[in-house]
């Protein structure tokens, strides 16, 4: 098939390349016109395992195109993807002004029958605004249908290529052939295309990311919990993980959940239940648990201080919202820098990706290692904020050497409390004994 994507962030561009990978012909179209050109030349603008063997092999065989011209992009493809930036607006609403302008602008362009794909992560109603600019502008028919992404950063390219499910949204019938046509090659050991009508699909996606992230809150809750009562909320966590109505994923305690798609989309949902009149108490309850759960870290740190964080050098290890990614949008890494620098501490820190996008944010206000042990020297204690695999099994050794006090701070809950007891840390974590 003959595709066009329409927009070149994390899904787009995940999206256009997995496409090709199945022999489509896909051409991706962006308005920067740097990045367009970065791209052409074979460089990719985001990090994300697996890609970019896929990128490139897709460019050299040509199945791959880049293009800042919507209207040679659009021209011959069947089905146009709309993979643009949803933000939240002031009041929590997503922002559809890119979307409804690329359907508007493709509306004017087309001359027969093509399917407009929403891709991107939209509330409940959107295929209709989509479909009514669409009318707006031209008299040819065209099938407006929602595709929701449910791509994992860090195995997007993993979910994609064999999805656990697609969900199409559309009541057109020739846009349904052409969708369960795409995707037959994605799920051939017999995941489901699970057809339904578009503003179900809408709020598929916005019911999974919000109830995972209630999962994740839920947890906390019960981390917190448990350090007062003393108990373990590993222990807790696979007691209740075994059983299979709850199951074992997004059980896992920590600093609460960031990135791209949790804290807007909880958002969005309880925005657009709000101008529903409906009071989703639960998803504001689940807000509020993760705002305060990405400061906890430093909450402990001031308990264990005295109250006084000035002067204290503090080494952080992790910047990214999750490993195997450079996403730092709403990463509780950021509210933990900004709280420690406003308390007259200074943070040095290492992520093996993240760091030149923090860096772009934060500047010269903290310090940046080349490797995990540069920023320990004489830190008064190491934080914990990602779980990156390189880690996991530090050289103990050098990280003693290299600190002032024998103290992490773990927010990801790392490493198993007996080996911190015979190595003789002060040790930290969330939800379960503090070793001292």
């Amino acid at each position: 098939m003959k595709i066009a994507v329409v927009g070149t962030g994390y899904v787009g561009l995940v999206t256009g390349t997995c496409l090709a990978e199945t022999g489509n012909q896909v051409t991706c179209v962006d308005i920067n016109e740097q990045k367009v050109k970065m791209m052409q030349d074979g460089k990719l603008p985001i990090y994300e395992p697996g890609l970019e063997l896929l990128f490139h092999r897709n460019i050299n065989q040509k199945r791959l195109l880049f293009t800042s011209d919507l209207a040679s992009a659009i021209a011959d493809a069947q089905i146009i993807f709309l993979a643009l930036p949803t933000p939240p607006g002031g009041d929590g609403s997503a922002d559809l002004s890119y979307v409804l302008g690329a359907a508007r602008d493709i509306a004017k362009l087309v001359t027969g029958y093509k399917v407009i794909v929403t891709k991107s992560t939209v509330p409940v109603g959107t295929a209709d605004k989509v479909t009514a600019v669409i009318k707006a502008n031209t008299n040819i028919e065209l099938a407006v249908v929602s595709n929701p992404e449910f791509l994992r950063e860090g195995v997007a390219v993993e979910d994609f290529m064999k999805p656990d499910r697609v969900v199409v949204g559309t009541m057109d019938e020739r846009a349904r052939k052409l969708m369960a046509e795409l995707y037959g090659p994605y799920v051939r050991q017999g995941n489901p295309v699970i057809f339904m009508d578009e503003r179900s699909s809408e709020l598929t996606k916005y019911a999974a990311n919000s109830f995972l992230a209630t999962k994740i809150s839920f947890m906390n809750e019960i981390a917190n919990l448990c350090e007062l009562v003393g108990a373990d909320v590993d222990m807790v966590r696979r007691g209740i993980g075994a059983d299979n109505r709850i199951g074992n994923r997004f059980l896992f305690s920590g600093i609460g959940y960031g990135g791209s798609c949790f804290p807007k989309d909880v958002q969005a949902l309880a925005k657009s239940a709000e101008e529903n009149t409906y009071d989703f108490k639960i998803l504001n309850s689940v807000m509020e648990v993760n705002e305060i759960q990405k400061k906890v870290l430093v909450q402990k740190l001031k308990k264990y201080y005295n109250g006084d964080l000035k002067g204290k050098k503090f080494a952080m290890w992790g910047l990214a919202f999750k490993p195997e990614t450079d996403d730092i949008r709403e990463a509780p890494a950021l509210y933990i820098i900004d709280e420690l620098i406003k308390e007259g501490a200074t943070v040095h820190v290492f992520d093996p990706e993240g760091m030149p996008n923090v860096k772009a944010i934060v500047g010269d206000k903290i310090a940046y290692g080349e490797t995990p042990y540069d920023v320990l020297d004489d830190a008064d204690a190491l934080l914990i904020v990602t779980e990156w695999s390189l880690f996991r099994t530090p050289d103990f050794d050098q990280v003693s050497e290299k600190l002032k006090a024998k103290v992490i701070f773990d927010g990801r809950n790392l490493y198993d409390l007996q080996k911190m007891i015979d190595l003789g840390y002060y040790y930290n974590s969330i939800g379960r004994k503090i070793i001292s």
